[in-house]
């Protein structure tokens, strides 16, 4: 979502003709959820999703005639992902529809699109045919028509990772998460794995003192946690210093047996089953992975599952 503020700044920057396009109401097997948005500049060019195929093709097209129209400020636009429906056909049969916002920036807006972009905690924003702006409001949809409306939503900044461990795993699982936009933070106890890795990775390799983590990292209670550190011992250090804090996500990699021999120990020191719980361990769910890639992609979709399974979709999760 950050890099589609990016986006609409720099087109603004160059005196371009900006379009947003919003998802703000999705049901069924919609394939763009409610938050979904792209930016389509006068020259075609974008960035982000709406939901993809034919319809976004469409879109694109219709959102670049629009802002080229001096009069146009913003209006809502119904897709029906159904053959059956009589009027706004998407040209996808996936069933479900959306509602999804057209307006154009100018100018004019720049100052709080670069707000949005640099914001470093959640805030809501409206939408609506008056334009765009920050506001107290809660979260709402107010539609009268297609050309007046309010639309308030929160926009939050990049989700933040930590990865305790800047070995093959640990790097890898970064690059994914790149891919994710999370913000990432890696930390290895090891001096010499920061040049071995410097140019694998586009993120800082932080040498820390893992006895030493409560006194230098700061958590947040949405941060997720990875521990894939060089050894069962560290493993064990890192977690004892966290394990009672709140976390969105906190998993921690190994085999089978060394995960019960961690939790005997545990329990054993006087942590309870129930502060053990929340914690993924063995980290990742079962694809069979082998390599250190495979091992992030699995990791990866365990925090998208955890980030995800609060939301509404027009799927059953079957896994």
């Amino acid at each position: 979502m950050i890099a589609t503020w990016q986006f609409i700044i720099d087109g603004l920057s160059q005196n371009l003709k900006v379009a947003l396009l919003y998802v703000v109401e999705s049901n069924g097997s919609s394939p763009g959820r409610n938050g979904f948005m792209m930016a389509v500049d006068e020259n075609e060019n974008f960035i982000g999703t709406i939901g993809g195929g034919i319809m976004e093709v469409k879109l694109i097209e219709l959102a670049k005639m629009l802002i080229l129209k001096e009069d146009f400020k913003a209006q809502i636009i119904d897709q029906y992902h159904d053959k059956n429906q009589a009027k706004r056909q998407s040209g996808l049969i996936c069933s479900g529809n959306q509602k999804i916002v057209i307006t154009k920036l100018d100018q004019k807006d720049l100052p709080i699109i670069k707000q949005i972009c640099n914001e470093t905690n959640s805030r809501n924003i409206e939408l609506s045919n008056r334009g765009i702006k920050f506001t107290k409001a809660e979260t709402s949809t107010k539609i009268e028509s297609t050309e007046v409306f309010s639309i308030v939503r929160s926009i939050k900044p990049k989700k933040r990772i930590h990865i305790f461990g800047a070995g093959h795993v640990g790097v890898a699982l970064a690059k994914q998460m790149q891919l994710l936009n999370f913000d990432i933070n890696i930390y290895d106890n090891r001096p010499e794995i920061k040049s071995l890795n410097q140019d694998k990775i586009n993120c800082e390799i932080n040498i820390i003192d893992y006895a030493e983590i409560k006194n230098n990292i700061h958590f947040d209670e949405n941060d997720y946690v990875v521990i894939v550190s060089f050894g069962y011992r560290y493993d064990k250090l890192i977690f004892s210093q966290i394990y009672n804090l709140k976390f969105a996500y906190i998993g921690m990699m190994g085999s089978d047996a060394k995960i019960e021999t961690l939790k005997k120990e545990y329990i054993a020191e006087g942590i309870n089953q129930d502060m053990l719980a929340h914690v993924h361990m063995p980290i990742g769910i079962n694809i069979l992975s082998k390599t250190a890639e495979e091992i992030a992609v699995s990791i990866a979709g365990q925090i998208i599952l955890e980030s995800n399974k609060h939301l509404p979709t027009g799927r059953k999760y079957t896994l």
